[in-house]
């Protein structure tokens, strides 16, 4: 479902991603790991159509991305944010956040696909006609979950989706991630800075330092310590745990 192959990406005269390769196979999801800076967000955005400044190949289903895209890869992939509070629009009510890509998209049955994204995120329908600030961290980010997902897209692109959650809710949002993956057959790449939630998600990772993957490996032996790169190593044995969140 997603190729990724040479991928060079460049600001300026600093080159902040250096050559990156990796493959996601359909239903499949994939974890790229890394400190502040190492350019793991970049390649998400990269691979988004938000930014235009790359080179190498990045290819959906077996079709190039373009360089600007089209409207019909944008109801194929989508990307939720690390901050639900900041990408969902403070004076818009839920209902017209949601229908929002519905109405771009001309996609009919605005009413039933609403009520029903709702309840795919196990949100109650009352929350239909609040504002963000009237919702908790953890239900904006179900918000922001099923705007991403209410003009079913193949693809989703997850910017560090917990981080700015209580840890009592990350689990639920990643466990609310995991079952729809499974239910729509979707594929997910995921960023974050935290081997536990990447080890959650996704049984293959990928880790990044300083623009480069230095190594490819499965959530398994991460877990168990089976790392070959001193890099992969080092930020293992600074996590507290990479154990599953519960």
């Amino acid at each position: 479902m997603i190729e990724v192959d040479n991928l060079k990406i460049q600001f300026g005269d600093k080159q902040v991603v250096k050559g990156v390769s990796f493959n996601v196979e359909k239903g499949g999801s994939f974890g790229i790991v890394g400190e502040s800076g190492s350019g793991k967000s970049t390649i998400l955005r990269a691979m988004a159509g938000l930014n235009e400044s790359w080179s190498g190949r990045i290819a959906f289903d077996g079709k190039d991305a373009p360089l600007k895209r089209t409207p019909e890869f944008f109801r194929s992939v989508q990307m939720v944010f690390q901050d639900p509070f900041g990408s969902l629009h403070p004076r818009q009510t839920i209902d017209r956040i949601l229908s929002e890509l519905l109405l771009v998209h001309k996609i009919d049955n605005v009413e039933a696909r609403i009520k029903q994204a709702l309840s795919d995120v196990a949100l109650p329908q009352t929350a239909r006609f609040r504002y963000p600030h009237q919702l908790s961290g953890g239900q904006r980010q179900r918000v922001a979950i099923a705007r991403a997902l209410i003009a079913d897209p193949q693809v989703l692109l997850l910017d560090e989706p917990t981080s700015a959650l209580d840890v009592s809710v990350q689990a639920e949002i990643l466990n609310l991630l995991s079952d729809l993956r499974e239910e729509r057959n979707l594929t997910y790449v995921l960023v974050s800075h935290n081997l536990a939630v990447i080890a959650h998600l996704c049984p293959q990772v990928g880790v990044m330092q300083n623009g480069i993957m230095v190594e490819q490996l499965s959530a398994e032996d991460l877990r168990a310590g089976r790392t070959t790169h001193p890099h992969t190593t080092e930020l293992r044995e600074l996590s507290v745990t990479v154990e599953e969140p519960k």
